[in-house]
């Protein structure tokens, strides 16, 4: 063995059998070339050797010294190995490891086979049928990593989730389905739905209606029902939707001529919340925003009349509100 002087090169003789002993000798130090002269060793520590010295065209070496700086180390004496050679090597040195985990770049399931010595990976491939139940973990990983908007929200089913949402804040014993990222409950009751899937694009094909009705049971759906309706039947008789995007604070907006002889303000949940009702115009702007509508009728009526009768002078705009019949009309039929 030579030590190199400052002007020196690393030792390299003729062939690699140099290299191939010292990789028994020293199995920490197998290095794989990056760029620049740089090199991975095995160990995980990055060593260098300049441009000009003819050993940093190898694309595998053994540095057997090196000096103490750390990340940056400068190799002192090395010699080359071939990947073959390096193949050759026992199975108390080569570890082959699957890798199934979600890519970033291509938004899918990825699956690897590597074969390596230690920080170094000598051969990849990749693998057309990764085990199943490593594909729905890598699939749920992304899920979390991209967020819960990867997933195929329709209007109807981002209501559903509110209104879980609602029962949820309202209820606490009810279940925790859906949050800002993907729960662990979410992703049991999600796990069937995404068998054959790997991608984004395959994520398309989920309904998301289905998920979350299928991580309640029947009595809950009934509940769901009961509780969290869809919509509210106001005096008119037109079914209003309920806005549950802020879970806390239900609200219906409605316009104000519908809602005569309405004294109370609706609740759900059961009797226990009561509607933030927003009162719209006939051109169905919000005039009022009350969760008290006896309170409204009794102090706030007689100005919004007053405002809004003279703008829209064909409209019904009754003196005793509660005692008027509600119209989804200008008037109500005679």
């Amino acid at each position: 063995r030579s030590a190199l002087g400052p002007a020196a090169d690393p030792v390299r003789p003729n062939d690699d059998s140099c290299g191939w002993l010292l990789s028994f000798a020293y199995p920490d130090r197998i290095g794989q070339r990056r760029e620049d002269g740089r090199y991975l060793l095995s160990s995980g520590r990055g060593v260098r050797l300049t441009a000009t010295e003819s050993l940093s065209r190898s694309a595998y070496l053994v540095a057997a010294e090196a000096d103490d700086q750390g990340a940056d180390a400068r190799i002192l004496l090395a010699a080359p190995v071939q990947e073959k050679r390096l193949l050759e090597l026992g199975p108390h040195l080569l570890h082959e490891e699957v890798q199934v985990a979600w890519d970033r770049n291509t938004r899918s399931v990825r699956a690897h086979r590597r074969l390596r010595i230690g920080a170094i990976t000598l051969k990849e491939s990749s693998i057309a049928q990764p085990p199943e139940d490593q594909v729905l973990e890598a699939l749920l990983s992304g899920i979390r990593i991209e967020g819960l908007d990867c997933l195929p929200w329709t209007k109807s089913s981002r209501q559903l989730a509110d209104r879980m949402r609602f029962l949820h804040h309202h209820l606490p014993e009810w279940p925790d389905l859906i949050e800002d990222h993907l729960t662990e409950e979410l992703a049991e009751h999600l796990s069937p739905f995404l068998t054959g899937m790997r991608s984004a694009a395959d994520l398309k094909r989920l309904s998301m209606q289905d998920v979350l009705l299928g991580g309640l049971s029947w009595e809950q759906r009934q509940q769901l029902d009961r509780e969290a309706p869809t919509h509210i039947q106001v005096p008119s008789g037109s079914r209003i939707p309920v806005d549950y995007s802020r879970p806390e604070d239900p609200a219906l907006a409605v316009r104000l001529q519908e809602m005569f002889g309405q004294q109370e303000t609706p609740r759900i949940g059961g009797g226990r919340v009561p509607l933030t009702i927003h009162l719209l115009s006939p051109a169905q702007r919000p005039v009022q925003v009350t969760r008290d509508l006896a309170n409204f009728w009794r102090e706030t009526y007689f100005e919004v009349k007053k405002d809004l009768k003279g703008r829209y002078p064909k409209h019904y705009w009754p003196d005793d509100p509660l005692e008027a019949i509600a119209t989804n009309r200008a008037k109500p039929r005679v």
